[in-house]
């Protein structure tokens, strides 16, 4: 399969210097880059550092002997699948906003069919300027994307928004943009992940070893296929992923909650999330204090969601998750029966290279009529990939 080109133009502004790291970690999701660079924004940084990472030529005077006999400026812009402006400054997104082409970007920018991203980076008086303003307005009416700058400590010492975006959030949010797979555009789905708690008294609980990692991935995989997507998730350590409702929940009660506020109206619910099971029959509003003799907590079943889901289930496309150490496929038989299910994916928690805590997964995805589909050991954005793939295209 054909790369997907991204060309970059870089502006004259100090966050000129990030635009390497951002050329960096698209490179690393193996796009061709291009780099077009204004005569300002090489006095930040020289056009051989974009180079040697974009590992082709950068494009910088308008009026330099062509490399090959094509005019550079057209030949970019029919390349672009997209084109991101990072830092864009307020003379870039000015010249656009009002027709203006006289350098090698500018008119870039002109001539493309591509979409065009622009991640603004200036002084927090520059971007609150109303003529800035208008002008994002104007290209956003226009169809032109935005990333929107971070507030904190401006390079002028000044505090306020214009700080350039996270590269790493810029660069996801370009990878979304050039997804392939759109199947899910229209489509709202429901994702849970991570574990939940069972309080004990206000200072001890017991949970699982649950990153959240696999449903986290499923949410990713499902909004860049471009649906709306809702997470539930328990307490985890990552961080929340752009362009995705996350409801942040603790104990099996809140996270059944949640997900029933968000059953009918979702047209596919996975739930991966390793929800508590038991919970202790009575919970002590006072610290348990230590004592001599053994601590004894009698414990109780807490509401099986998935179950409730499955009893409740409409429309829904419903998959659940199996995390077993023995009788994987029996166990997994018996579980999508019982709770009504669609799909059910099983995997061995024996096994320390794989599962809890993981970036990679293997498991086996089990349908209704009770076919088996391997999936081998991948990471767990792949294994999301996998998932999809099968629901949807069964």
């Amino acid at each position: 399969m054909k790369k997907k080109t991204i060309v970059i133009g870089v502006a004259g502004g100090i966050a000129a210097y990030k635009a390497l790291d951002v050329v960096s970690r698209l490179k690393k999701k193996d796009y061709d880059v291009h780099v077009i660079m204004t005569k300002s924004a090489c006095e930040f940084v020289t056009p051989l550092s974009f180079q040697a990472l974009s590992q082709n030529d950068v494009v910088y005077d308008m009026f330099e002997e062509p490399k090959a006999w094509e005019i550079q400026h057209i030949s970019l812009a029919k390349k672009a699948d997209l084109l991101l402006v990072v830092p864009a400054t307020a003379n870039i997104i000015g010249k656009i906003a009002n027709g203006i082409a006289d350098d090698m970007l500018s008119t870039t920018i002109m001539a493309t069919k591509g979409k065009v991203v622009f991640a603004p980076a200036m002084n927090v008086n520059m971007y609150d300027n109303p003529i800035v303003q208008n002008n994002i307005s104007k290209l956003k009416n226009y169809g032109y994307g935005f990333i929107e700058p971070a507030s904190g400590r401006l390079a002028c010492g000044d505090v306020g928004k214009g700080k350039l975006a996270d590269t790493e959030l810029i660069a996801e949010k370009v990878h979304s943009l050039m997804y392939s797979n759109k199947d899910l555009i229209g489509k709202k789905i429901l994702i849970t992940a991570g574990p939940t708690i069972s309080k004990i008294d206000p200072v001890r609980y017991i949970t699982n070893h649950s990153s959240g990692k696999m449903g986290y991935e499923i949410a990713m995989e499902a909004r860049d296929r471009g649906a709306e997507v809702t997470l539930v998730s328990g307490p985890t350590s990552l961080e929340t992923p752009f362009g995705i409702n996350v409801i942040k929940v603790e104990t099996n009660e809140e996270m059944f909650e949640a997900v029933m506020n968000n059953q009918m109206e979702s047209d596919i619910i996975i739930k991966s999330a390793a929800v508590a099971d038991y919970k202790p029959k009575k919970y002590s509003t006072q610290k348990i204090k230590k004592s001599d003799d053994n601590l004894n907590i009698e414990f109780e079943k807490d509401t099986d969601i998935l179950k409730e889901l499955g009893r409740r289930k409409e429309h829904q496309i419903l998959v659940g998750f199996a995390a077993e150490s023995e009788n994987l496929i029996e166990n997994a038989l018996k579980k999508i029966e019982k709770k009504n299910l669609d799909y059910i994916i099983v995997n061995d928690i024996s096994r320390k290279d794989i599962g809890f805590k993981s970036n990679e997964n293997e498991a086996v995805l089990i349908t209704k009529s009770k076919e088996c589909i391997e999936f081998g050991k991948c990471s767990k954005r792949e294994m999301a990939f996998k998932i999809f793939e099968c629901i949807l295209h069964e």
